[in-house]
């Protein structure tokens, strides 16, 4: 493979230093954060706009603010840190005893509340230098999964969005309708005639962000009257409270959340395909001994989710 010409030739300080400035718009500032001289920021600066052939920061007045070009960049350094980051991280030898490092993994809000917790407990008790940061999915974050992957240490997504990717399986849930705990016009159990004519709250909503369950009511042919749509699990059972509205949540989630927001657990009235939870991670961790233990601290959380059960509504 023919050598890199371009990065044999750039001094990848410069991209901390580009990092740092994009976010701050401010020499001053940036100096402060980077522990630099105002003077050496200023001419990493300089060096920055000659190589980009762009201001990078415009003066507006008594401020800075991006240029086009800058913002582009914006949403490149903090993943191409990352990237690095991980090439340094790695060693021979791994101990998770004394190793400082952080593990970003991205996830529903939902998985962050049942199997959060868990992990944030086995990492802490085992591996105090190590920092877990649970960052929110999004439908491009999937949808764009390869790329996503090689800033991050994984994705936390249920089967049935991704293939071709390796993934170490965590723990299954099912789907469950909530409702109203003061809603009596629904007793033990719904009906599909009830699913169709009752107003649902759902997530994303998108051709192709959806939450699996309501893909499958629609496929057995009940279209949901759709009244909210949020881009996450946890508001659902406040925006469900109350009111005659509907929606589908994960079982684990429900019944914690079903005293908190005063919401019933009902069964789902068809045969929902359960929920597979699932970590995928990108090829070049395959061999990382870190991001292995990683794994198996996953796997672990979520056995114990699945022998903990459900928590009482």
């Amino acid at each position: 493979m023919a050598v890199d010409r371009v990065l044999v030739n750039l001094d990848l300080n410069l991209l901390v230093t580009l990092d740092v400035l994009l976010r701050e718009r401010n020499v001053t500032r940036a100096a402060q954060q980077l522990g630099s001289s105002q003077p050496a920021v200023s001419a990493a600066l300089a060096r920055l706009r000659r190589h980009f052939g762009d201001d990078l920061l415009d003066r507006i007045g008594n401020r800075y603010e991006l240029t086009p070009l800058a913002v582009q960049l914006a949403a490149r350094t903090a993943p191409a840190l990352a990237g690095v980051r991980r090439v340094f991280d790695v060693s021979a030898e791994f101990d998770p005893t004394s190793i400082e490092r952080e593990f970003t993994v991205v996830t529903s809000d939902y998985a962050a509340a049942v199997l959060g917790p868990l992990v944030a407990g086995l990492l802490a008790e085992r591996a105090p230098g190590i920092r877990l940061r649970l960052q929110q999915t999004t439908p491009y974050a999937v949808d764009h999964a390869v790329d996503t992957l090689r800033g991050v240490d994984g994705l936390i997504l249920p089967h049935g969005f991704l293939s071709d990717i390796p993934h170490t399986d965590l723990y299954t849930d099912r789907w469950v309708c909530i409702v109203s705990a003061g809603n009596e016009a629904i007793g033990a159990g719904l009906t599909l005639e009830q699913l169709g004519d009752l107003p649902w709250v759902v997530l994303y909503n998108r051709p192709t962000a959806f939450a699996p369950a309501t893909q499958q009511l629609r496929m057995i042919g009940v279209e949901p009257r759709v009244e909210v749509v949020v881009d996450g699990f946890l508001p659902m059972p406040f925006l469900v409270a109350g009111t005659n509205r509907i929606a589908l949540l994960q079982e684990h989630l429900a019944h914690r959340m079903a005293a908190v927001a005063d919401i019933r657990v009902v069964a789902c009235p068809f045969d929902v395909v359960p929920l597979a939870e699932a970590f995928w991670w990108h090829p070049m961790y395959r061999t990382d001994p870190a991001h292995a233990w990683l794994r198996g601290v996953l796997a672990e959380a979520g056995r114990r989710l699945t022998a903990a059960g459900h928590p009482p509504a």
